[in-house]
């Protein structure tokens, strides 16, 4: 037993931030799932571009689709190779699966970044994508979004596992919260199953203490507002859970579960630590709670597996972290503008991703 597993232990399920071919077939995530107890992966566009647009790992797996696919675009030619990944990562993960009754064991694939503020497009994505990957502990990762709401809902209505992702605020997580639930009750009155329907909210930490402590940096709050330098997000994420807590006890969501339902657990994304003054392990050690997930990029979790440290600390001063908030409201850093310039530049940077990746496909 390590320190990851003793994370597992408390709660917070470990997921890794990464996929990559070599990786997969070298064996390293199955190293990670029998050794650090790992229970998910999770991927985006930024991930991808990495992996297929630099060196020749996937040289010969392009090759393949070409000569069965003459001229293919490259959006088809990056998916194809996608699904592979993807599909692998699902098939190393199927014991995770089995074993926790579908409760864990999920590998996350985003929708095209071009849909985020498209919402009966990215629903049609969703189902597209599931099916062509065609893996019961598939996730589709969904913006949240103002337009992402409906497609949520209306994938969880499909019987779609859902990975919210680009949440900061906590009033956008509450309404991907509602609509997962809109999602499930529709499937109640139709007499339809929701017992194998699994769900994360992924809930991006350290963006916000970025946007944040540049502002406090350049003078917004004077010298007062220096003391919540690295606090802002893990408070923002304490409040988060704090409604969670409230919701999952509601009669509402007391009604679903009676089903089977299970809950749509908080997802801490984002949480290797990007200031070099704060520990790197500040965003794992903060938000280790029950039926909760931490998704990290290999170097945080390799941190972590050296030196972090478990307590139930999501729980812990939820009173300190709303003086937190009150404090940053009163001094004018201005957290919900913050939230929708992250969910804004979150977008952008997943289509400039995009952008990247396939018009370095497109010149092979």
């Amino acid at each position: 037993m390590g320190k990851l597993n003793d994370l597992s232990a408390a709660g917070t399920a470990v997921w890794l931030d990464f996929v990559d071919r070599k990786f997969l077939a070298d064996g390293g995530l199955q190293k990670l799932v029998d050794q650090d107890s790992l229970t998910g992966v999770t991927s985006n566009p930024t991930i991808f571009e990495k992996a297929m647009g630099q060196g020749d790992v996937y040289a010969e797996g392009f090759a393949a689709f070409d000569a069965a696919n003459p001229g293919a675009e490259p959006m088809a030619r990056y998916e194809s190779q996608a699904i592979l990944d993807i599909q692998a990562a699902c098939d190393t993960l199927r014991g995770v699966y089995d074993a926790t009754d579908a409760r864990d064991g999920y590998v996350s694939l985003e929708v095209s970044p071009y849909l985020a503020m498209k919402g009966p497009e990215t629903a049609e994505e969703a189902a597209r994508l599931w099916d062509a990957v065609d893996r019961p502990n598939l996730m589709i990762k969904i913006p949240g979004t103002a337009d992402g709401v409906r497609a949520i809902r209306d994938t969880i209505a499909k019987g779609i596992n859902v990975n919210v992702t680009l949440l900061f605020g906590i009033e956008a997580y509450r309404n991907v919260a509602q609509a997962h639930a809109e999602g499930l009750e529709e499937r109640v009155e139709k007499g339809l199953p929701v017992d194998r329907i699994a769900s994360v909210a992924s809930f991006f930490i350290s963006r916000i203490d970025g946007k944040i402590d540049a502002k406090i940096d350049a003078g917004t709050g004077g010298e007062e507002a220096k003391a919540l330098k690295g606090k802002v997000a893990i408070a923002n994420a304490k409040l988060a859970y704090a409604w969670w807590q409230e919701f999952v006890a509601s009669p509402r969501w007391q009604t679903l579960e009676a089903k089977g339902a299970m809950p749509q657990r908080l997802l801490w994304a984002s949480t290797g630590t990007k200031n070099p003054d704060y520990p790197d392990t500040l965003y794992v050690d903060e938000l280790i709670g029950p039926e909760t997930v931490n998704t990290m990029p290999p170097k945080t979790m390799d941190a972590f597996r050296d030196h972090g440290t478990v307590a139930q600390t999501l729980t812990q001063d939820v009173s300190g972290a709303k003086a937190v908030l009150a404090d940053a409201e009163r001094l004018g850093l201005n957290l919900d503008g913050v939230t929708a310039e992250l969910v804004e530049e979150g977008v952008a940077s997943f289509a400039k991703s995009f952008d990247d990746l396939l018009a370095a496909i497109g010149k092979e």
